[in-house]
C-alpha cells in the first residue's frame, strides 16, 4: 500500500506541477499589476471593516477560516520536512511560492465571491460552483467536488491529527501499547486521538457558525502566541540572524540537498502551508459578508503572508539558529548535514520542539505539542468547513441530506487514523490531496481568466470606485460583462 501511495504521489507532484504553480504565480501577479504589493495597505483596512450577518461571515471570520486551514501541521512539520529533505534553500522558495501565490489566492477567491449562491440560510462557493458557472462544464465541477470531499473529508485530516500525536509521543512518551488490527499502537496517541474525535463531534455537528466562531478566537491567539516564542529565540540569537537569512538565500540557488530538492520541497511544503493556488480558501471567502467580491480576495491574498512570510518564517529561523536539523535528500543513504541523532523523525514536529527547548529548556516540547494541536485541529474543522461545501454543491443535483452526516462520520474516522499512523505515511496521503486539488483548480482558474476574466474585471472596478472615493462600494456583474454572478445580480437590483 505505501508502495501504491508513493507511486500516485511521485505522478502528482511531478516537476510540472512546481513550475505549475509558480508559473501561475508570476502570470496572475503580472495581470493584477501585482495586486499583492500596490493594495496592502488596503488588505489591513479590510481586514479590521468588515461585519458578519444572519447568511455570511465578516472578513476576518474568513479570514480566519482560511487561516485555520493555512496554519496547521505544515507550518511546524512541514518546514522542517522542507528543510530536512530539501535544505534551509527550501525556504526561500516557500517565501518566493508564497509572495507570488497571493495573487493566485486573490483571483481565486475573488471568483468565489464572484460565483457565490446562498444556500439554507448561508453563502456557499468556491472552486466547483466557480468552474460549473464560469466555464459551464459541470463535470468538471464535479470531478473537483469529489476530489475535494476525498482530500478534504480523507486525506488531509490524516496529516493533521498525526502531527498531533506525535507530538504529545515527543513530549509524555508513548505511556505503553495496546494490539490492535493497526499493530500496538501508543496509549498516548490513542488517548489523544479519542479526545480529538470527542471535540471534534462537538464542533462540526454545531455548523459552520460554531466553526468561525472558535477559529476566529484560537487561531489568532496561537499565532501571536507562537510569534512571540519564535520572536524571543531569534532575539536571544540576533547576530545569528544574519548568518542564518544569508545560508537560506546562498543554498536556495547552490544547494546542498540539490537544485531540484530545494524547489520541489520549498514549494510543495508552501502550497501545502499557504494553500495559493490548491481551491481550499475560496470556500472560506465565498461564505464572506461583503460590498465587493474583490474585497475579499485582497483579504484572502493577505493570509497568504501571514501564513507563510510569518509562521512558516519563525519556524524556519528557529530551526535554523538553534542548528536543529538534518538534512537527508530522499533516497540517499547519508546525511548532507547532520546536527541531532540519526533517529529523530524528518517529517514530523522534532525540529521545531528541539529547537524551542534547546533554548527554553523544559518548555519547548510542550508548548509546541499544544501550539500543534490548536493549528491541527483547527485546520481540521476548516477542511470539515470546505468538504461540507462541495457536499452541498453535489446535494444541489441528487439531494441526500445524509452526505453531511457521512461526512462527518469519515472525517472523525480519519482523524482517529492519523493520529495513530506513521508520519510518513500521512504526509504521502496529505500530498495526494493538495495534488490533486492544485491540477484542478489551477487549469480552472487559467481557463476561466481567458474565458470572462471575472476577478480582473472586478479588481478593476473596486480600483475605479476607490479612485472616485466612494464610502459604500457596490458591484454590478452585467455592467462589467460577467455573466451568471446571480446573487450580485440581485443584490444590485435591489440596492438600485
Amino acid at each position: 500500500m505505501e508502495a501504491i501511495v508513493n507511486t500516485i504521489n511521485g505522478y502528482i507532484w511531478s516537476p510540472y506541477l512546481i513550475y505549475l504553480c509558480l508559473g501561475t504565480g508570476v502570470f496572475f501577479s503580472v495581470l493584477t499589476r501585482f495586486a499583492q504589493v500596490r493594495h496592502f495597505r488596503e488588505m489591513f483596512r479590510l481586514l479590521l471593516s468588515g461585519k458578519s450577518s444572519d447568511k455570511g461571515i465578516s472578513s476576518f471570520q474568513a479570514l480566519a477560516v482560511s487561516l485555520s486551514g493555512r496554519v496547521g501541521t505544515g507550518n511546524i512539520a512541514g518546514v522542517a520536512a522542507a528543510i530536512g529533505f530539501g535544505g534551509p534553500g527550501a525556504v526561500f522558495w516557500m517565501w518566493v511560492v508564497a509572495f507570488l501565490g497571493a495573487a493566485t489566492a486573490y483571483i481565486e477567491s475573488t471568483n468565489a465571491q464572484i460565483y457565490k449562491e446562498e444556500e439554507d440560510g448561508q453563502y456557499r462557493g468556491g472552486p466547483a460552483y466557480y468552474i460549473e458557472k464560469a466555464l459551464g462544464q459541470k463535470w468538471y465541477a464535479w470531478i473537483f467536488a469529489l476530489s475535494t470531499i476525498l482530500a478534504c473529508g480523507v486525506l488531509l485530516p490524516v496529516v493533521q491529527s498525526n502531527g498531533i500525536g506525535d507530538a504529545m509521543v515527543n513530549v509524555f512518551g508513548a505511556g505503553g501499547s495496546v494490539s490492535s488490527f493497526m499493530g500496538d499502537l501508543p496509549l498516548t496517541k490513542v488517548y489523544t486521538a479519542v479526545f480529538i474525535v470527542l471535540l471534534l463531534g462537538f464542533i462540526i455537528f454545531g455548523g459552520v457558525k460554531r466553526i468561525a466562531n472558535f477559529t476566529q478566537i484560537v487561531v489568532p491567539f496561537m499565532a501571536l502566541a507562537y510569534i512571540i516564542i519564535a520572536c524571543t529565540i531569534i532575539a536571544l540569537h540576533i547576530d545569528q540572524l544574519p548568518g542564518v537569512f544569508m545560508l537560506i538565500v546562498t543554498d536556495a540557488f547552490t544547494p546542498m540537498a540539490g537544485f531540484g530538492a530545494a524547489i520541489g520541497w520549498g514549494v510543495k511544503r508552501g502550497v501545502y502551508s499557504n494553500e495559493a493556488g490548491q481551491g481550499t480558501g475560496p470556500h472560506a471567502a465565498a461564505a464572506a459578508e461583503v460590498e465587493h467580491p474583490a474585497q475579499q480576495g485582497l483579504v484572502q491574498a493577505f493570509s497568504v503572508y501571514i501564513d507563510t512570510l510569518f509562521v512558516c518564517s519563525a519556524t524556519a529561523f528557529m530551526i535554523l539558529i538553534t542548528q536543529s536539523y538534518n538534512v537527508m535528500p530522499e533516497g540517499a543513504t547519508s546525511f548532507v548535514v547532520s546536527n541531532l541523532a540519526s533517529d529523530v523523525v524528518i517529517s514530523g514536529p522534532a525540529f521545531t520542539q528541539i529547537a524551542v527547548d534547546s533554548v527554553l529548556t523544559g518548555f519547548g516540547k510542550p508548548f509546541i505539542a499544544i501550539a500543534l494541536f490548536f493549528f491541527a485541529f483547527t485546520t481540521v474543522l476548516a477542511y470539515y468547513f470546505i468538504a461540507e461545501n462541495n457536499v452541498s454543491y453535489i446535494n444541489k443535483t441528487i439531494k441526500m441530506p445524509v452526505l453531511r452526516f457521512f461526512l462527518k462520520v469519515v472525517l472523525m474516522s480519519a482523524v482517529f487514523y492519523g493520529t495513530v499512523a506513521e508520519p510518513s505515511a500521512a504526509w504521502s496521503l496529505g500530498d495526494i490531496g493538495v495534488g490533486l486539488m492544485a491540477w484542478l483548480n489551477i487549469f480552472a482558474l487559467i481557463a476561466i481568466f481567458f474565458m470572462a476574466k471575472p476577478a480582473i474585471k472586478a479588481l478593476k472596478d473596486y480600483e475605479r470606485q476607490q479612485k472616485l472615493g466612494v464610502t459604500k462600494f457596490t458591484f454590478d456583474p452585467k455592467k462589467l460583462g460577467i455573466e451568471k454572478a446571480k446573487f450580485w445580480e440581485d443584490r444590485f437590483n435591489k440596492n438600485k
